[in-house]
C-alpha cells in the first residue's frame, strides 16, 4: 500500500522515524504536531501543520485540505510519573485529543488508524514474558489512558467500521542509522539516552533505582526495541488493515531482556567512556522484569526486528548523541 498519510506527533521521537520510513517507502506524508515535545528540524521538507489535538477546528481544517488514506497517531503525553501528578493533562490530551482525531477522521471518511499504545497497559506483570493476552491492569494514568483508548477503538470499529491497529511498545531506543534524527526529550526520562548523556558529561551521574531485585545482577530487566523496528511494524500495519477488519493489538519488543547494569556495561564498551552512576532505592511500582512476547507481530505481520543486539541499539543512539553538531533541535532549542 502507498498513498497519503497523516502522522500526528510526527515531529517527535518515534513519529519522526515513522515519517522518514514512510517517505523512503514512497508515501506522501503530512505531519500534525503542536511542537510541545517535537522538533520541526526532525522532519525537514515534510509539510507540517502546527496544531493541537484539542482544537477540533484545526483538525477539520487539515482533513479538509488533504485526502488521507490513513492516520498514524503518536501525539501523546508519555511520562508515567508526571501522569500521576497531573492526571488531568493526560486524560485530556490522550483521551479527549484522540477522540477529536477519530471524529475528524469519521467526518472526512478516513477509516484506517494506527495507534501508539504502550506496555504500561499490562501493569505489574505476572509472567516474565508478556503476551497480548496478559491481564490489563495499568497502574498509572498514562497506562490507563492508553488502555481506555484501545477499548474506544474497539467500540469505534464495531459501530463505525473503523479499522485500527494498536502497538504496545516496550522500551523504545536507538536512532536512525543515518544519524540525522534521534531521541531528544525535554526533560529526558529514558534510560539509554540518560546513560549516553552521562557518558558525555551532561549528567552528573546516572541514578540506578535498586540493585536488590531477584535478577541476575540485582537490577531491573527491560526489553529495548529499536525505534526503526517500531516504525517498520507500523508500516506493515497498513497492509494488515486492508486484509483484516476490526481492531487489533500487537506487542513490540525484541524479546530479549537486559539489566540496567548490562546497559551500563554495554554503553561503556560502545562509547569507550566510563559511565558514572549511583545506586538508589527502588522506585515504587517498578517490576523486576518486563520482557515482550512479540511472536504475534512476527507471525501475523511478518515483522522481524533488525536491531536485536544491545550493542547495535546503543551504537546507533551514540552516533546521534556524540555527532559533531548534535542537537540543532536537541541541545539548542526546538528548531
Amino acid at each position: 500500500m502507498t498513498g497519503k498519510v497523516l502522522v500526528c506527533g510526527g515531529a517527535g521521537y518515534i513519529g519522526s522515524h515513522m515519517v522518514r520510513l514512510l517517505k523512503e517507502t514512497g508515501f506522501e506524508v503530512v505531519v500534525f504536531d503542536n511542537l510541545s515535545q517535537g522538533h520541526a528540524a526532525a522532519i525537514p521538507g515534510v509539510p507540517l501543520e502546527q496544531g493541537d489535538l484539542l482544537d477540533r477546528a484545526a483538525l477539520d481544517a487539515v482533513f479538509g485540505a488533504h485526502d488521507f488514506d490513513a492516520v498514524y497517531h503518536f501525539a501523546a503525553l508519555i511520562a508515567v510519573g508526571e501522569s500521576v501528578s497531573h492526571p488531568d493533562r493526560y486524560y485530556r490530551n490522550n483521551l479527549l485529543g484522540t477522540l477529536n482525531l477519530l471524529d475528524a477522521m469519521r467526518t472526512a471518511g478516513v477509516d484506517r488508524f494506527v495507534f501508539s499504545s504502550t506496555a504500561a497497559v499490562y501493569g505489574n506483570p505476572v509472567t516474565d514474558r508478556i503476551a497480548e493476552s496478559h491481564t490489563k491492569a495499568p497502574i498509572s494514568p498514562y497506562g490507563r489512558s492508553k488502555w481506555m483508548m484501545e477499548q474506544v477503538l474497539a467500540d469505534y470499529a464495531r459501530a463505525f467500521g473503523m479499522r485500527a491497529v494498536s502497538f504496545r511498545y516496550f522500551n523504545a531506543a536507538g536512532a536512525d542509522p543515518s544519524g540525522g534524527i534521534g531521541e531528544a526529550h525535554d526533560p529526558e526520562t529514558h534510560l539509554i539516552p540518560n546513560v549516553l548523556l552521562a557518558a558525555l558529561g551532561e549528567r552528573d551521574a546516572l541514578d540506578v533505582f535498586g540493585d536488590d531485585y531477584e535478577t541476575r545482577d540485582g537490577t531491573c530487566i527491560r526489553d529495548y526495541i529499536h525505534v526503526r523496528d517500531i516504525a517498520s511494524a507500523h508500516l506493515r500495519a497498513l497492509d494488515w488493515m486492508e486484509a483484516n477488519a476490526g481492531t487489533h493489538a500487537f506487542n513490540l519488543g525484541n524479546g530479549a531482556g537486559f539489566t540496567t547494569r548490562e546497559v551500563l556495561d554495554a554503553a561503556a564498551k560502545v562509547t569507550g567512556r566510563e559511565i558514572p552512576f549511583r545506586i538508589g532505592p527502588r522506585r515504587e511500582g517498578d517490576p523486576a522484569v518486563l520482557v515482550a512476547d512479540s511472536s504475534r507481530a512476527k507471525r501475523e505481520l511478518g515483522w522481524t526486528p533488525e536491531f536485536v543486539e544491545l550493542d547495535a541499539i546503543l551504537a546507533s543512539a551514540w552516533a546521534w548523541h556524540a555527532a559533531p553538531g548534535y542537537g540543532p533541535f536537541a541541545r539548542n532549542g526546538k528548531g
